[in-house]
């Protein structure tokens, strides 16, 4: 051992190995702390929680065999759900088989037009609110609705399973639709 000598880390070399020995720790505590907070906020491994208020169903206009219903749905738990169909039995398709969820659209020329949507997205934590200008449930109203009338609807989500709702009847010119 006379000829070998002990080499002593050099100051440079001991912080270079702190360093790379601390990132992989800092990472993981804020990792930690994320999954930490978002536990304790209730979201984590939470299903959709979902609710379907302000609903609205347009009185049809002239000879019109279809209309539209509108609902604003919010989802307060940790989980996306999808609104895959709605049914109603005082439609005028009885069955509720001729609703249907649709999309406005205009083209370029600015023309508008619906187009059939077959699911639509409520985020977790988040809304959908149906507008005339944006998704709808296209339905053939009931003869004999008068504004001021509720018709009963239930929405089918992909996890969360149906939720029924009312939806006040009202003209398409009401502010409030």
């Amino acid at each position: 051992m006379t000829g070998q000598h002990l080499r002593r880390p050099t100051r440079r070399r001991l912080e270079d190995t702190l360093l790379a020995a601390l990132a992989p720790i800092l990472a993981f505590s804020l990792a930690l702390g994320g999954l930490t907070i978002w536990a304790d906020a209730g979201k984590a491994g939470s299903p959709a929680r979902i609710a379907v208020t302000s609903g609205r169903v347009f009185l049809p206009y002239g000879d019109s065999t279809q209309t539209a219903a509108f609902f604003d749905i919010t989802n307060t738990g940790g989980a996306d759900d999808r609104l895959v169909a709605v049914t109603s039995s005082e439609t005028g398709g009885g069955t509720g088989r001729e609703i249907g969820l649709s999309r406005h659209r205009m083209t370029g020329s600015g023309a508008a037009y619906r187009d059939s949507v077959a699911s639509a997205t409520v985020p977790a934590g988040g809304e959908l609110s149906m507008s005339p200008r944006g998704l709808d449930v296209t339905l053939r109203p009931a003869s004999g609705w008068r504004a001021g009338d509720l018709v009963s609807f239930t929405l089918h989500f992909e996890h969360s399973g149906p939720v029924k709702a009312l939806a006040i009847v009202v003209s398409p010119s009401d502010r409030a639709s």
